[in-house]
């Protein structure tokens, strides 16, 4: 049986308390992971700053060749994690049979995972906009312009509580190494596999097993890493976002509500953008932030739902194994079913018809005992009013809403994503100067095409450190004017 231990630090716990992760479809027990509580996180986060300690005992430059070495490890290696070896079969066979996630997609992204680590200096040096890692290292330096700056560690450590739907957003915490900020990492309950097989990467790449703490647990635990480090990042739903809105040593993530909005300039060419459409509402199963989950259109509302539905209507549950699956399974029971239920009850609501009903087979619910699928749902909304127009769920969801390009921007709300199909300088300044869009693509970039060299949802170096005013010795002459001017 695969044991996960506690890892405090780099060192090993084993406790009583314990919780299995099980295959969905079987019930076969996958691993036994101990459990944590924040009465040990507390102790722990008295020697935090010993994790960083151990990470600038090593230069930037080759933490950063050794995130090279761990992608490598991460991606195609052997890994002793916990107690058992893991290849990268057997990795995605496990994040696949508790996650519901198909197996090609975990491969994915463990792909994703590994270009980050090897790409990790072109990505710090556009993160920090050129700064010398040198600079964060020793706390001071000298810019390329020559100008003396300074940068303080807001934290020893980052905490994350982590999410079990989406590995792809262990992304998000990969360079904090590098920046010489260790890790206090709460893993999800049924995918745990994540952090453990990047842990074990990261040590055999040879950074310090103390610069990295495992610790899964109960909410309790998520509660004890967001209080007690300094800066910390959190994934969830939106309840979870206002739990934390204003607290500046919190970094959430929580839905995304991505857009494509057709500008009246290009909406009568919308034919030409049904491939850019579907990829952004289908990839990776629907199940990201970045996913488009409504679509805005000042004319050409019903006929874009229309063409939309008749492609997504296509796609159906699949074998986890299945090379050619793309829907992903709901693994707790109803889940599912309450998803579709909330759909069901908001098309109540006069002014949305979903359109997928006419083209697929079978109800959108399909249930299969030990886990449930929901099929990809199109729905077109008359206004941008209705409750649906700018929902979001974990499949294929998307709402094609009818909006003047006037309205537009008052009207879709927060966007994490927002792809502008425009060539209107006027709209475009509009989109630039709304701050309730964070990522903008003008022109026809997929909402889910990530850029791994700017930010995604703030900027990691900048929530980590804080430039601060820094000087060694006043100039002379500087001194001499000032007494000059005050005599």
């Amino acid at each position: 049986m695969l044991e996960l231990p506690v890892l405090r630090f780099g060192t090993p716990y084993e406790s009583l308390e314990k919780t299995q992760v099980k295959n969905f479809e079987t019930g076969e027990v996958l691993a036994e992971v101990h459990q944590a509580n924040a009465g040990v996180v507390r102790m722990d986060m008295r020697k935090a700053h010993k994790a960083r300690a151990a990470l600038r005992e090593i230069d930037p430059r080759d933490l950063v060749k050794m995130c090279g070495e761990a992608g490598d490890y991460y991606l195609n290696g052997t890994l002793e994690v916990g107690t058992g070896t893991q290849s990268q079969d057997d990795f995605c066979a496990l994040q696949s049979a508790s996650t519901g996630l198909p197996v090609e997609m975990c491969r994915a992204n463990m792909h994703k995972a590994a270009f980050v680590l090897k790409e990790m200096d072109n990505i710090l040096d556009a993160l920090t906009r050129g700064l010398p890692l040198d600079v964060l290292a020793k706390g001071y330096g000298v810019e390329d312009r020559g100008v003396t700056v300074s940068y303080q560690a807001n934290s020893p450590v980052l905490g994350c509580v982590l999410p079990s739907n989406s590995p792809g957003v262990h992304t998000l915490w990969l360079p904090v190494i590098p920046m010489q900020i260790g890790l206090v990492l709460k893993p999800g309950s049924t995918e745990p596999w994540t952090p453990y097989r990047m842990q074990a990467a990261f040590v055999k790449a040879g950074i310090p097993a103390e610069a990295i703490g495992l610790y899964p647990g109960p909410h309790e635990v998520g509660g004890a890493i967001t209080e007690l480090c300094q800066r910390a990042m959190i994934f969830g739903s939106q309840k979870t976002v206002e739990q934390y809105a204003g607290n500046p040593g919190v970094q959430v993530h929580g839905a995304g509500f991505s857009k494509i909005l057709f500008g009246e300039d290009k909406i009568d060419d919308w034919e030409q953008y049904l491939d850019l459409m579907e990829t952004s509402i289908y990839a990776n199963s629907g199940r990201g932030c970045i996913n488009a989950s409504s679509i805005y259109a000042p004319r050409h509302g019903a006929e874009i739902a229309d063409a939309l539905a008749q492609r997504l209507a296509r796609h159906e549950p699949k074998a986890m194994a299945d090379p050619d699956a793309g829907l992903s399974a709901f693994t707790t029971e109803g889940v599912a079913e309450a998803v579709s239920g909330m759909i069901d009850d908001e098309l109540k609501t006069p002014g949305a018809e979903e359109v997928t009903a006419k083209y697929r087979s079978g109800d959108r619910l399909v249930k299969k005992g030990s886990h449930d699928f929901l099929k990809p749902t199109v729905i077109h909304c008359d206004s941008p009013d209705h409750p649906l127009a700018n929902a979001e769920y974990m499949f294929p969801f998307v709402s094609v809403v009818d909006c003047p390009q006037g309205e537009m921007i008052k009207k879709i709300g927060f966007t994490l994503v927002c792809t502008a199909l425009t060539d209107d300088a006027d709209f475009r300044d509009q989109l630039l100067d709304a701050t309730h869009i964070d990522r903008l693509n003008i022109g026809p970039v997929p909402t889910i095409a990530l850029n791994w060299l700017q930010p995604h949802e703030g900027n990691i170096v900048e929530f980590l450190y804080r430039a601060r005013a820094f000087q060694t010795q006043a100039p002379v002459p500087v001194v001499q004017q000032l007494e000059s001017t005050s005599a």
